[in-house]
Parts: structure tokens; C-alpha cells; sequence
């Protein structure tokens, strides 16, 4: 699966969680909050799945570079997890 997410309307953190809440399926009871991010993006999403953030220096530049940054490190241990697990099905994002 592919998702993408449109980085010139993500302009918070909500913002962000809001987008990848309806893409991925998050359900009704997501926290929208980092730690709940990384327990869905640990657990419940199924892979393989690529986010593709698209515009992302736009919601960096609208969101700041500290709160995009602490997003991306969720979205990047993510990633770094199924590649230590080995599993050939992963969680992949791109930034674009």
C-alpha cells in the first residue's frame, strides 16, 4: 500500500495526525499524539506500506523544524524496526 500525505496542508502536528489517521485507518481511538503514532505504526498497520510525505519542506517550514523532526524520528524508527526484525514487508516512508 501507498499512502501519501499533502505536506502544503500540514501546517501542525495535528495537522499531520489528522492526515495519517484517515489514510492509514487509525480508527476512532488513535491519541494523535507520537506515542500513539509509533504504536500504530509498530503494530497495527499492515505492511508493506510507503509514506510518502509530499511537500514535506512545506510543513516543515509551516510546522517547525523541532516538531517535524520529532515526526520524522517516529516514521524513521518505524522503518528501522521491520529492517532489524528482517522482514521483507515493510513500513517505508519517503520524504518529498
Amino acid at each position: 500500500m501507498r499512502v501519501e500525505l499533502d505536506g502544503n496542508r500540514i501546517h501542525s502536528e495535528a495537522d499531520f495526525h489528522r492526515q495519517a489517521a484517515a489514510l492509514l485507518n487509525f480508527g476512532p481511538y488513535y491519541g494523535a499524539n507520537l506515542d500513539a503514532l509509533w504504536d500504530r505504526l509498530s503494530k497495527d498497520v499492515q505492511r508493506p506500506v510507503r509514506l510518502v510525505w509530499n511537500a514535506a519542506r512545506a510543513s516543515r517550514a509551516a510546522m517547525g523544524s523541532r516538531a517535524f523532526k520529532r515526526i520524522e524520528d517516529v516514521l524513521r524508527a518505524a522503518a528501522a524496526e521491520d529492517v532489524a526484525y528482517g522482514w521483507t514487508d515493510r513500513f517505508t516512508y519517503q520524504l518529498a
